[in-house]
């Protein structure tokens, strides 16, 4: 194959894409290398063995160690393991960057595989391995309404960073990454320290000018490899068949809708039963659409709905759902708090531990480590669903990070604050919007287990029901129902001073800035309307820590005292342990 190579200037520094070096047999393989970190994002797509109903795309990360020059650091295994969050993390930003913009009905299997074989320190790998897989996907000949292209923004001084280095970040005020295509904007993903919605606005314009840019680097380099595209799939032509079905069910469907408002995604049992019903009146070759086409009607009736003001649940477009608010539920837990928003209830638990107990992180850019540590558990039950309970899944890793991240800006210092927190959020009732419960869940649990938090923090899911530009409807506290209907999913978290995290998907290509304002001005309001309600019920963090939880004594010793403090082979610190019962560190 001709090696073909094309680079541009980003950010101060040189973005460099090759082809036709490496992973040939591909159906799209990039070498990318910005400063002198270098990935190689693969894309290949087969004809599925069997029709799953819904579009297999698979995308996998993997930062090898080899990349940082190291060594695993564990004694027994030193091959690359599962996933680690972060990479899952990465993999879930490559896969929301990518999926908008496959054709609907383009059924073939694809997986995307980037490997990150060389990382600087300086320059992040994971917006390198989104750029590269979308250049990846753009010259194989898959069908592909990209490309879209992935920019990092931090912010200092008020000023704007493209692409910041991995050494500035850590002082930005806001860590800002936006996928677009030229049109609109496709995902964001967002932490920040209490950044207001007028900074947060002009990082997105920013992020959307530089990725203009890309975009048109990636078209230059998929026309100069020229591989041609298989044709778009077609739509079928099903318009006779679905006016006939929707003459047999238009009746039934108000009342399909009231009965999902009950489940999260699952059918209903009406649904089920239409389904057969209509299928017993077509033909067995039109018996394959009958499913889609009532779910379409479906859809078209709530958005036509929602669209006049009305919500299924008879909600304002504005109006968050009731809400219950509890702390202390459990007796010997350090803090413990239930939030309920409708039928979305998270249990959120708070562990206090030794600082020894934060989290060690091994990467291929060296070794870290996190004293403020959220996980997050979701089991089947909580959606009136069996299934795989144990590991947790990639859904919810990111969903735990998103709220971790919401926090983390009002964690107290170390020095402040001697202790490693964990929140355990458990999702024990689900319908939309777990992962902004959860936020709200933690707030609550550190404030009962006494750990003095700079600002509360609640958050809030936007959703977006848009036919044009001029008529659309924006959102507030999307049930799980609207989120499966609508066209985006706007995970908005903050504390009275400004945003600390946020999350965007869209299902649509007409998202504009304009109305990314309105939603955030909306989520705004949203979130003060949700804090109030959490702060009549525990108004500010308790003033000591449990009974339960481990009480913690800093004391300053003199350089030349810590000799003799652990003596020979650590002799006396041992002694002192085993005397006192208290763990010196």
């Amino acid at each position: 194959m001709k090696k073909i190579e094309k680079s541009i200037e980003l950010g101060g520094r040189k973005l460099t894409l090759s082809t036709g070096k490496v992973a040939q047999q591909a159906s799209g393989a990039v070498w990318a290398t910005y400063g002198d970190t270098v990935v190689l994002a693969t894309v290949v797509s087969v004809p599925q063995k069997v029709d799953l109903g819904y579009f297999p795309l698979f995308v996998d990360y993997q930062e090898r160690l080899y990349a940082g020059g190291r060594i695993k650091g564990s004694r027994w295994v030193k091959r690359e393991g599962r996933p680690t969050d972060e990479e899952i993390l990465t993999s879930r930003l490559i896969d929301r960057s990518l999926r908008p913009l496959f054709p609907k009905y383009y059924k073939n299997e694809v997986q995307v595989i980037v490997m990150v074989l060389s990382v600087d320190i300086e320059n992040d790998p994971s917006i390198l391995a989104t750029i590269a897989s979308s250049a990846a996907v753009a010259i194989s000949p898959i069908p592909w309404l990209g490309p879209s292209a992935t920019i990092k923004v931090g912010m200092k001084d008020k000023d704007y960073v493209i692409n910041p280095l991995g050494s500035e970040i850590d002082n930005s005020d806001l860590d800002l990454v936006v996928s677009s295509t030229k049109e609109a904007v496709i995902m964001i993903e967002a932490g920040a320290k209490e950044v207001s919605e007028k900074e947060i606005l002009g990082g997105i314009e920013h992020a959307k000018k530089e990725t203009d840019k890309v975009i048109d680097f990636i078209n230059d380099f998929s026309k100069e490899v020229g591989t041609k595209k298989e044709a778009m799939p077609k739509d079928p032509d099903t318009a006779k068949l679905e006016k006939q079905i929707e003459k047999l069910v238009a009746d039934k469907i108000p009342g399909i809708v009231s009965d999902l408002l009950e489940v999260e995604g699952g059918r209903s049992t009406e649904m089920d039963e239409l389904v057969k019903a209509v299928s017993d009146q077509v033909t067995e070759e039109e018996k394959v659409y009958v499913f889609e086409m009532i779910d379409h009607i479906k859809k078209e009736y709530i958005r036509s709905m929602i669209l006049k003001g009305k919500r299924p649940d008879g909600r304002k477009l504005t109006e968050t759902r009731p809400l219950l608010v509890e702390v202390g539920v459990l007796p010997r837990t350090h803090g413990s708090a239930i939030f309920q928003r409708g039928q979305t209830q998270v249990l959120s638990v708070a562990t206090l531990g030794a600082p020894s107990l934060g989290q060690l992180l091994e990467s291929a850019e060296g070794e870290g480590s996190k004293r403020y540590m959220h996980h997050y558990s979701m089991p089947p039950y909580a959606s009136g669903e069996t299934g795989r309970f144990g590991q947790p899944s990639r859904r919810e890793i990111g969903h735990g990070a998103l709220a971790e991240r919401a926090l983390d800006p009002v964690i107290p210092a170390l020095d402040k604050f001697p202790y490693a927190i964990r929140i355990v959020s458990e999702v024990t009732s689900s319908n939309g919007s777990t992962s902004q419960a959860s936020v709200c869940g933690s707030t609550l649990a550190l404030m009962d287990a006494g750990v003095p938090i700079a600002s509360p923090v609640s958050g809030i899911a936007m959703g977006l029901i848009i036919e044009s530009a001029k008529k659309y409807a924006v959102l507030s506290d999307i049930t799980g129902l609207e989120d499966f209907n609508g066209d985006m999913d706007f995970k908005v978290a903050g504390s009275p001073k400004g945003i600390t995290a946020m999350q965007l998907d869209v299902k649509t290509l007409n998202l504009t800035t304009a109305i990314l304002k309105e939603a955030l001005e909306q989520a705004k309001e949203g979130r003060a309307f949700i804090l109030e309600a959490m702060l009549k019920v525990l108004p500010e963090a308790r003033t000591k820590v449990s009974a339960f939880a481990p009480k913690i004594k800093v004391v300053k010793v003199p350089v030349e005292k810590i000799g003799e403090i652990i003596g020979p082979g650590g002799k006396m610190i041992k002694k002192i342990i085993a005397e006192s019962g208290a763990e010196v560190e």
